[in-house]
């Protein structure tokens, strides 16, 4: 992928500019119609394609606009990407997909806290021994993740007014409306009260080892407003399309896991992955050039952003989709999940971290995929 210096030298690259419209065009051949293999294949990777080239002109304008708000455009973007696909699913997929949402953003949880970080975790302290980052922002982040989730998918497990793991119409307009207040808040304080908390962590001169190295750091100066412009169109264009193919791609998909013998929940583990792939490349590219603040940024923006954004939506949605929301989640996905937070916060509040703790969370993402599997 051309890095963000090459647009200031050659322009923006050809095929950022046609893939978004190879999408569209692969969108509009295959809407609503039965594909065969050939189809499904070029589909699939017009998919790909679109999510690669998201990601880079999410990249652009994250220089365009600078740390902390290139994390928030980007986390914005897949959000959209997610809620698109959890709707059009819903109209579609009848009684099966009304646990749809809780599979999506409990997926999007554990891939971002412990898929995305774990890797952060790892090949950065691998290439630069240890990593530093800012502890008042990720633990600010994930004391605020912490609570959405308990919010919005652990209380309707719970709860006794509505059967099954749902909310009634009032507890669903609540949690969707504390939802969007804490993210709002968390907007706040990330771009404005306390900026400073969630900018890149120079590494200081005096490392704890001798072969503690410096980052590395991009000195380029910033796109111009007219590439800015372009890639903010494009964007908006790669995201039509990425929603729109994995709308087509979906029935493929869902036949794959049935013919595999795997639980239909897996849907929705499959449907993060792939909304979630631009955020794992953008946020393991950062953690190579020793910016772990970047990384973190984006991984727990991109959970904050799943819930907080997502869940409000899903709940005015719910008006009109013809199947209630399960959000409840299972004892087994509890439990991975208290997990995660006994280990995050093990991890984030020391503001530095080595390969072990990048190895702990990608065991703890690994139990959460087996089990997905094999519930």
């Amino acid at each position: 992928m051309a890095r963000t210096r090459d647009l200031q030298l050659l322009g923006t690259p050809v095929w950022a500019i046609a893939l978004p419209f190879v999408g569209v065009i692969m969108l509009i051949i295959t809407w609503g119609r039965d594909l065969n293999a050939v189809l499904i294949v070029l589909g699939a990777a017009a998919l790909v394609g679109g999510i690669v080239t998201a990601v880079h002109h999410a990249e652009v304008i994250a220089h365009r606009v600078g740390e902390p708000f290139g994390a928030l455009i980007l986390a914005i973007a897949v959000t959209v990407i997610e809620v698109g696909l959890i709707v059009t699913l819903m109209i579609s997929g009848g009684e099966k997909a009304a646990s749809l949402p809780r599979e999506t953003v409990f997926s999007a949880v554990m891939i971002t806290c412990n898929l995305i970080i774990g890797l952060c975790l790892l090949v950065g302290p691998i290439k630069h021994w240890t990593v530093r980052f800012s502890a008042q922002g990720t633990t600010g982040a994930f004391a605020v993740l912490a609570a959405l989730v308990s919010l919005s998918l652990v209380l309707p497990a719970v709860t006794t007014s509505a059967p099954g793991p749902t909310y009634t119409g009032p507890q669903l307009a609540f949690a969707g409306a504390v939802s969007l207040v804490l993210y709002g808040v968390f907007v706040f304080v990330q771009t404005v009260r306390h900026r400073d908390y969630f900018l890149p962590v120079e590494v200081l001169q005096e490392a704890d080892s001798p072969q503690e190295s410096r980052g590395e750091h991009d000195h380029d100066p910033p796109p111009s407003n007219r590439t800015t412009l372009l890639s903010l169109g494009l964007l908006l264009v790669c995201l039509v399309a990425v929603v729109g193919l994995a709308k087509s791609e979906s029935p493929a998909l869902e036949g794959g896991l049935t013919a595999a013998g795997a639980p239909h929940g897996v849907v929705g583990v499959a449907i993060a992955l792939i909304v979630l792939a631009p955020e794992t490349t953008a946020a393991v590219r950062a953690a190579l050039r020793n910016r772990l603040q970047t990384s973190m940024n984006l991984a727990l923006g991109s959970a904050m952003a799943s819930i907080g954004l997502t869940i409000p939506v899903i709940a005015v949605a719910s008006i009109w989709l013809p199947t209630p929301l399960e959000l409840g989640l299972s004892s087994a996905d509890i439990d991975l999940f208290a997990i995660t937070v006994a280990v995050g916060i093990l991890t984030l509040t020391q503001g530095k971290a080595t390969v072990l703790q990048g190895v702990v969370h990608l065991a703890v993402f690994a139990s959460y995929l087996f089990i997905a599997f094999n519930p």
